[in-house]
């Protein structure tokens, strides 16, 4: 029999176990080879991240150098685990960039400068469109023009001359906190460990930004903070409040003393009048005069200015390797701070699949995370304030099925506590390893776009059209409309699991308040769905008797399921092993796989699933192949009479 022939006749299992033996031997009383010393450069930098030290090949060249236990040392450490986490990372491009604001209302403490009663500037912290009993200050900074000399423009530079505020009227308008940002014990009824004198050991990646430390002189350490009054009420439920003041008309002056029109009442605020709102959701602001940021304005990020993303914190500027060690330091917005720990939740989740070794599936189903401080601070405050607006017209007023319960988070994690990292066993029932992740909804915006990652991270496989003819139709349906229907008709029904989770955010919309059909969103005499209803039904699907939820009409089914249906539905089918198998394969090859790699593959994937999708053991196999030693060898051809160009 030719040896091809005889290649082909082994089982997977057979061949595999001849790809093991046949791998470069570790050396013997021999000095070893060049191949040898290739390999070995190979596996480290796989495993270790670098090149081998002078110590490591002094133990490579001595007799009876274990290499099986050299390699299975360096699978149980923290390289191989950035190794498997930056392959998904980078698959998923799970870092965000500058593009994007989320700087809510309800959780962003702006500061305007203006002029103490004895004529020096100080800070004074607010809310946009914060509601206030005053009716010239209500929704607005909360000393008017008049008062202040200064017009406080919503995300506008402060503009004015500033007067002095007699101490009277600075007392009845603000309060002064010891807030979490300069105070370690900023729960205690007088905080006395201030960030810089009395917080020892402040956690070293915890950096506020120099201008929150200190008055507008920039010399005088900030010992506490002015902050309008309504912004720093402790109350976690609040009313509903309603001020009767008539809409301006068109066309009139604005009245005295404001910089806009007076906050407009809607028929909801009227109706539910002294109900309770939750003071967490995006509401309680602009419908409650209770609400506040609470004790130690926990719940909000102090901005260094009134603009629409203001700065905050430090961050390191590049991480090649690792948070840990950071190169260089840069101011962060609001938003980065957000997005910077939104990425760090993700590599945290992955370096514990891998780490721990875990069933690989779980990085779509599994209901565990990491968080730190910031992380713990945005589950408490930031994310429930993505929610609501025009839910309130279904009657949901607060986010009522949060993917990340709020009370899974422990209350010990305060939000300085940067570095230190807490496991959290369980999210919640509608969480599904990455994919209800904040880092990955925001990436992947849309529904298609949230589908379409991943078929392609998980399954390996592309939306590609069979032609390019796009003629004219009017069928909304994509599934079957002409020249869309070879890739929305997969498209579709996978985008229809993120039906309920909002576009552009991760609200959870339940069924009980938003039925796939709905005859409350019925198409009118028009043909059209008026108010709220054209938000979350779609028209291009509804009816005259009910309207359907946008994205459903694909599959109703995967629309209830959700993101733990479409996780437990891709993790059964055989792509994901194989795709899984693929990508760890070809990173560690370093080049693109061939048609001679499909025998290999198939004993890898059949290695890797008899062995509960653990990573650990598929990357064993990898490294220990002849293909793996060959591509260490692995030579592009130079031409004859040098390296160089001609």
């Amino acid at each position: 029999m030719s040896g091809s022939r005889a290649l082909r006749a082994l089982t997977a299992p057979a061949l595999l176990a001849a790809a093991v033996a046949a791998s470069v031997a570790p050396p013997s009383a021999a000095a070893p080879t060049l191949e040898q010393y290739r390999y070995f450069r190979a596996l480290s930098l796989d495993l270790e991240g670098r090149l081998p030290t002078r110590e490591e090949l002094a133990e490579l060249e001595a007799p009876g150098f274990d290499l099986d236990a050299w390699i299975e040392r360096r699978l149980d450490g923290p390289a191989y685990v950035e190794r498997l986490t930056r392959i998904y990372m980078d698959v998923l491009r799970l870092e965000l960039g500058p593009v994007g604001l989320f700087t809510p209302s309800e959780t962003t403490l702006r500061r305007a400068q203006v002029l103490g009663p004895d004529g020096k500037p100080l800070y004074v912290y607010y809310r946009q469109n914060q509601r206030r009993l005053l009716p010239v200050i209500d929704g607005e900074f909360c000393f008017a023009e008049a008062e202040s000399g200064l017009r406080v423009a919503n995300f506008a530079q402060v503009t004015g001359t500033p007067r002095p505020i007699p101490q009277r009227l600075l007392d009845e308008r603000t309060t002064v906190v010891r807030p979490f940002w300069l105070y370690r014990d900023y729960l205690s009824v007088v905080p006395t460990q201030r960030y810089g004198a009395g917080w020892k050991d402040p956690d070293s990646a915890y950096v506020p930004l120099p201008q929150l430390l200190v008055e507008p002189d920039g010399a005088t350490p900030t010992v506490e903070v002015r902050v309008c009054k309504e912004e720093a009420q402790t109350a976690d439920v609040g009313r509903i409040y309603a001020s009767d003041i008539p809409p301006l008309p068109k066309g009139a002056p604005l009245p005295a003393g404001r910089a806009r029109p007076p906050m407009p009442e809607d028929r909801y605020a009227r109706e539910h009048r002294g109900e309770p709102i939750s003071c967490r959701s995006a509401l309680a602001s602009v419908m409650s005069v209770d609400c506040g940021c609470g004790i130690g304005l926990e719940h909000c990020l102090p901005g260094d200015s009134s603009g629409r993303d203001p700065r905050v914190f430090s961050l390191p500027a590049h991480v090649p390797l690792g948070i840990e060690a950071p190169i260089g330091a840069a101011p962060r917005t609001i938003s980065g701070w957000h997005k910077f720990w939104w990425s760090q939740e993700a590599i945290h989740f992955m370096s514990h699949v891998f780490g721990a070794d875990r069933d690989f599936r779980e990085i779509l189903t599994g209901r565990y995370t990491f968080i730190n401080g910031p992380l713990a601070q945005f589950y408490r405050s930031s994310a429930p304030a993505a929610c609501c607006s025009l839910h309130r017209s279904f009657g949901m007023r607060e986010d009522e099925a949060p993917l990340f319960l709020p009370g899974a988070v422990p209350p010990v994690v305060a939000p300085h506590d940067v570095s230190q990292w807490t496991f959290i066993p369980d999210r919640g029932p509608r969480a599904a390893g990455i994919i209800t992740t904040p880092v990955f909804l925001t990436k992947y915006a849309s529904r298609r776009a949230r589908a379409a990652a991943l078929y392609s991270a998980f399954l390996c496989k592309s939306f590609t059209a069979e032609h390019a003819d796009l003629p004219p139709s009017d069928e909304p349906d994509l599934m079957v409309r002409p020249g869309c229907s070879s890739c929305h008709a997969r498209l579709e029904p996978l985008a229809a699991y993120f039906t309920r989770v909002e576009e552009t955010t991760w609200t959870y919309l339940p069924a009980s308040r938003f039925p796939v059909e709905n005859p409350v969103c019925k198409l009118n005499a028009e043909g059209k769905t008026g108010g709220s209803c054209q938000r979350f039904y779609d028209p291009a699907f509804s009816s005259r008797e009910r309207g359907v939820l946008r994205g459903a009409y694909a599959s109703p089914d995967h629309a209830e399921r959700g993101p733990a249906g479409v996780a437990a539905d891709l993790t059964r089918m055989p792509e994901f092993a194989s795709c899984a198998v693929e990508r760890v394969t070809e990173s560690f090859l370093g080049r693109p796989l061939r048609d001679e790699d499909e025998a290999l593959l198939r004993a890898l994937r059949e290695r890797f699933v008899s062995r509960g999708y653990r990573m650990r053991s598929l990357v064993e196999a990898i490294v220990r192949s002849p293909a793996y030693a060959r591509a260490s060898n692995d030579r592009p051809a130079l031409p004859r009479g040098g390296g160089g160009a001609r």
